[in-house]
């Protein structure tokens, strides 16, 4: 059997480490993925929470402003019967 070329051999070599390099960039850019993406989902999260506060703070100024117009409307009237007891 023939030995092989000596340039074979090398470019072997070569092609082995270029494969190791691969799997090595392979594995730290599904690492960086999956961190991206435990990020993503915290931020999805932190806006989920931040969105229901606004609703809950929008539904409790409703809710004062109603409040203050009953408020306002009873005291119209309160005025309104108390000029009237006086005549």
């Amino acid at each position: 059997m023939k030995t092989l070329p000596e340039s074979y051999l090398l470019f072997r070599e070569e092609l082995k480490k270029a494969q190791l390099e691969k799997e090595k960039l392979k594995q730290e850019y599904e690492e960086k993925l999956q961190e991206v993406n435990r990020e993503l989902s915290r931020l999805k999260e932190q806006i989920q929470s931040q969105q229901d506060m606004m609703r809950t703070t929008l539904d409790y100024a409703s809710n004062l402003e109603k409040m203050l117009c009953e408020y306002q409307g009873q005291i119209k009237q309160a005025q309104e019967l108390s000029k009237k007891s006086f005549f």
